[in-house]
């Protein structure tokens, strides 16, 4: 799978994720810190990767971005540690990969992770 990690995301997880073989870029490593979050998501449009962030904004865009299919896996939690992340983003890939695939927005809590197709708001999208 091919992800970009937002300027949250430890490049630690994008190392791991290299590690577990899957194609990882960090917006730091590419000198786009300062990409604001439109472009950001245009960018993993136009390279088909999934967005790994803790920016609740991404939310909105992919809402209303009239169905492109960029997955976005969106962190909400309390313990943002890297180990504590990456435990996540294990159970993460290993229930909703699928989904990710086709376009989907995944959104992790501490216990638990709740999984919306896309495009949102169509008949079997949930």
């Amino acid at each position: 799978m091919r992800f970009l990690a937002d300027m949250g995301v430890a490049q630690r997880i994008v190392k791991w994720l290299r590690n577990e073989g899957h194609d990882a870029v960090h917006l730091r490593e590419e000198r786009l810190h300062r990409l604001p979050n439109g472009a950001i998501f245009e960018k993993a449009y136009a390279e088909s990767r999934v967005i790994l962030t803790f920016d609740l904004d991404f939310g909105e865009i992919v809402a209303i971005s009239g169905g492109k299919p960029v997955s976005v896996i969106l962190f909400r939690l309390h313990n943002t540690r890297t180990p504590h992340v990456i435990e996540r983003l294990k159970k993460v890939l290993k229930d909703s990969g699928d989904d990710l695939e086709k376009g989907a927005i995944v959104v992790v809590e501490e216990s638990r992770h709740r999984t919306r197709r896309l495009p949102i708001g169509t008949k079997g999208a949930d």
